[in-house]
This record gives structure tokens, C-alpha cells and sequence, in this order.
């Protein structure tokens, strides 16, 4: 069933290559998906991607308007500085864009960078051990995370070096106080990490809740699990994003197609 969307704006499809319609649709998409998810933090937080065939161009949300009513039209087209370079009826949280912009601008292989503050991540986030092994989930995650301290909130340019250097070649960066952040080569690389991320923060959560003691994996368990879990996904798929994210895009459809508008 197609739920009318809220947003009423010009199509873009056709008026942008059929590459950066692509991504835009990918990107609605994984707005949709955190709303979906419960990730969301009202309409704070931000997922941006880069336009394909650029470098310092850049799609993100409509500043004000919930996860839930994104659409392909209405994402916004940035600079690395957060300013519009093309007309746009919404306007853009330039300042949250703080740290998007400096992964961007580092990780050549970071196209999409997805950063939340859900309950579970800001909990693990202000625990000092950080994310602990203590699921399969974990196996997925914890090799390749890195951690960024508090310095209040990123509205400060001065700030972009640390971050950068905390997250180093990692796919994950836990913020201190703050919450959960993932790259990817692509939107749907990108929020799988964050699934993974997400899911091992809430069983670290609910485990601890529990007030038992704690089993936590061996090193040797880790390295060993995660290495041949990515290499049979590789051999298999080229990746657990590409085997899901249609199956994610199919969900989206039979709930509401509004996205791709």
C-alpha cells in the first residue's frame, strides 16, 4: 500500500544523474529504516552521502523534518562546509554536520556516514570499558571500532582532527556521552554496521541488566569467529549489506513507497 507523504516537493528524478537518484533513494531509504528501527532522535542526528562523482558534495536530511517523511527529492544537497549548493525549500543543520564533514573529508571510503543517539548506544557510550564481547553480535563489531572522548557538543571545527584520528581506518566509532557512528562504502554498508553496532550496545545493556556475572568471549574466539564470518559473507555475497538491503527496501515498500518520491 503508498501512503501519501507529507512533503509536498518537485520530483528530482530525471533532473539529477541516474547515479545520484540512486543514492538519494538509498539514503530516504535509511532514514526511513532508523525511524523504523526506533533510532531516531526526533530530528536530530544525521546520515549524509557523498554524490557520486564528487568530492565535496554531499546529500543530507531536511533539517526539522522527521526521519519518517524523508524522501529522495527532499534530501539536501551540501558542501563540506554545510552550505546549500543547490536551492532547497528546507533548510540544513550546518553545525550538526561538524563531524560528517570531517569523516568525509578523510575516509575516501567513507561514501555514507550514519551517526545516531539511541538509548542503548549513549548507555554503552558512557560506560569506561565501552562496547564489551559479549554476543555473536559483537564478533561483527568490536575489531573495528574506535573511540572518540566527549568535548560537548560537535559544533566546533577545532574538534575534527581528534575524531578523526580516534577513528582512524575503523568502520564504528563510539562517542563518548554522545552515541554510535558508522561508515560505509555505500548507505547500505553503512547501516548494516550500525545494526550490528546497535544490536551488540543493547544486548550489552540488557545483559548487564540482568545483575549476573558476565561471560566475555575470548580474544582468540573473536578474531578468530568475525575473520571467518566476513570471509564467508565476501565469498557468498560480497557482504551481509548487499544480501539484506533489498530485502530492507522491500520492507519499506509494503509499508509506504513515499521514499522514493
Amino acid at each position: 500500500m503508498t501512503v501519501t507523504g507529507t512533503l509536498e516537493i518537485p520530483s528530482l528524478e530525471g533532473k539529477v544523474s541516474p547515479e545520484e537518484w540512486a543514492v538519494r533513494v538509498d539514503l530516504a531509504a535509511a532514514y526511513r529504516l532508523v525511524a523504523l528501527f526506533g533510532w531516531e532522535d526526533l530530528v536530530f542526528t544525521h546520515i549524509s552521502a557523498r554524490v557520486p562523482g564528487t568530492e565535496d558534495q554531499f546529500l543530507i536530511n531536511p533539517y526539522g523534518v522527521f526521519f519518517d517523511e524523508i524522501t529522495a527529492s527532499s534530501l539536501v544537497k551540501i558542501d563540506l562546509n554545510g552550505d546549500k549548493v543547490e536551492e532547497s525549500p528546507f533548510p540544513v543543520n550546518a553545525a550538526g554536520f561538524i563531524i560528517h564533514s570531517a569523516v568525509h573529508s578523510a575516509r575516501h571510503d567513507a561514501k555514507c556516514v550514519l551517526h545516531t543517539h539511541t538509548l542503548n548506544g549513549v548507555a554503552v557510550s558512557a560506560q569506561r570499558d565501552g562496547l564489551l564481547p559479549l554476543s555473536q553480535h559483537s564478533l561483527f563489531v568490536i575489531t573495528s571500532v574506535g573511540y572518540h572522548d566527549f568535548e560537548g557538543p560537535a559544533l566546533n571545527a577545532d574538534e575534527k582532527p581528534r575524531l578523526i584520528a580516534d577513528l582512524g581506518t575503523a568502520s564504528s566509532l563510539i562517542l563518548r556521552n554522545h552515541g554510535l557512528l558508522t561508515v560505509g562504502e555505500s548507505v547500505a554498508e553503512a547501516f548494516v554496521r550500525m545494526y550490528y553496532l546497535e544490536a551488540s550496545c543493547a544486548i550489552q545493556v540488557r545483559a548487564q541488566s540482568g545483575g549476573g556475572e558476565l561471560i566475555h568471549i575470548d580474544k582468540s574466539v573473536i578474531d578468530k569467529g568475525y575473520s571467518a564470518a566476513m570471509q564467508e559473507q565476501r565469498r557468498r555475497n560480497g557482504g551481509q549489506h548487499r544480501l539484506v538491503w533489498p530485502g530492507l527496501l522491500r520492507r519499506l515498500d509494503r509499508r509506504d513507497t513515499s521514499y522514493r518520491q
